[in-house]
């Protein structure tokens, strides 16, 4: 396979991870389709997430870096407190990078559709893989109407769940739950809370709770619930939401601000349990390769699940661009990609881990958060390398 030969690609999963993905490839000159399981588009779906600086400019290198700038509200500064609200610590950002964004799912997955559809990728809805067909030059997916595609390289982009993944590697480990359920909201203002672009995390007695101040004037807020084992988002949904709100409100007593907030709380968002993705050993085997939550789901906590999704995207699309043949693209993607996303895991892990903590693990943790954050800890040394991370899609790899 000469330099820059693929020339085909299909993308599995109609998602964010697949809209980048398919824009990322176009921009490297190779023809795509995406096909989605789902019947209709994911207009609509979905709560609300982060994009950090670095996955703004992951954006960016597809050419629609100040779309995703413009949604939402920016976060240019996360406040850690106790649960009477005192403040512990704050992140002021890092000098020359702009501020995060805290936007809604389906707003940036049609900013991305939008961006692939323009550079020429088709989409297709109702399209569930079952399974593929590989020779020497090609790869055929197989769809359960009974439809087939057939291109140089087929991509999975199939989320947490990944059927591609199960396909390159049938031991490969599936997400796993955290010992955290999210849910979250709206509510009244809260005093001195600051601008909309100040964002609040406080450890509680008994659970973890985020709030910030919304351009109307309002509060949102979540919380993560320390809870054992799996529960679906479906699942969470047949839970009446006054139930919740009863759990909510007992957990969150005593702390401040939550039960002022959950007191008044209303447009319940309920997520269900969060997930993790432990390592997967194969991201590609043949002609079938992973990206985003199929290869490393880091769980909500981190803030980076769609900005890694877009940075591996663009990587990805860099490697198929620049070299002779798919197992020196893939190494070098993987390459490029294992060490960071296993750092951003692992940091989620032990994020979850101090939510997640019993009674007495959760009071030593309130105890020693300040005196450990005042001498091992700054805000450049936990999120400097993460959130100043950038891609030079002009650079040729392996140059």
């Amino acid at each position: 396979m000469e330099r820059g030969a693929v020339a085909t690609a299909l993308v599995v999963g109609g998602g964010i991870a697949g809209a980048v993905t398919a824009a990322a490839l176009r921009q490297a000159g190779v023809a795509v389709r995406v096909f989605e399981a789902h019947a209709g588009a994911a207009d609509g779906v979905g709560g609300m997430l982060m994009v950090a600086p670095n996955g703004l400019d992951a954006f960016a290198a597809v050419g629609v870096g100040e779309r995703v700038g413009a949604l939402g509200q920016p976060t240019s500064t996360m406040v850690m407190e106790d649960f009477r609200g005192r403040k512990v610590f704050a992140f002021d950002g890092l000098p020359g990078l702009p501020a995060s964004r805290t936007l809604w799912r389906s707003d940036l997955y049609r900013v991305l559709h939008d961006r692939a559809v323009e550079l020429g990728a088709t989409v297709e809805h109702g399209k569930r893989l079952v399974g593929v067909e590989e020779d020497e030059d090609s790869i055929t997916a197989v769809f359960a109407d009974g439809t087939t595609a057939t291109a140089d390289v087929l991509i999975g982009a199939d989320g947490i769940r990944s059927t591609v993944r199960a396909l390159i590697a049938p031991d490969a480990p599936g997400p796993e739950p955290v010992g955290l359920l999210g849910l979250g909201g709206w509510g009244p203002p809260v005093p001195g809370i600051g601008d909309p672009g100040v964002m609040h995390f406080a450890q509680g007695k008994r659970a973890f709770f985020g709030y910030w101040a919304t351009a109307e004037g309002d509060t949102a807020w979540f919380s993560n619930l320390p809870h054992p084992g799996a529960m679906s988002s479906a699942q969470a949904r047949e839970v009446p939401a006054e139930d919740w709100l009863r759990r909510l409100r007992a957990a969150h007593e005593g702390d401040h601000p939550a039960e002022q907030v959950l007191a008044g709380a209303r447009d319940l968002q309920i997520t269900g349990a969060l997930e993790i993705l432990p390592a997967v050993r194969h991201w590609y085997r043949g002609r079938m390769v992973l990206v985003g939550d199929s290869a490393h789901a880091p769980s909500p906590s981190s803030g980076q699940g769609a900005s890694i999704t877009a940075e591996s995207a663009v990587q990805l699309a860099r490697c198929l661009r620049d070299l002779p043949d798919l197992p020196r693209a893939f190494a070098a993607y993987e390459g490029l990609r294992r060490a960071r996303t296993d750092k951003i895991i692992a940091g989620a892990r032990r994020t979850n881990n101090t939510k997640a903590a019993g009674p007495v693990a959760r009071a030593v943790s309130r105890a020693l958060t300040p005196v450990l954050t005042r001498t091992l800890f700054t805000p450049k040394r936990i999120f400097g390398d993460i959130h100043a991370h950038t891609i030079d899609w002009d650079e040729r790899v392996g140059a």
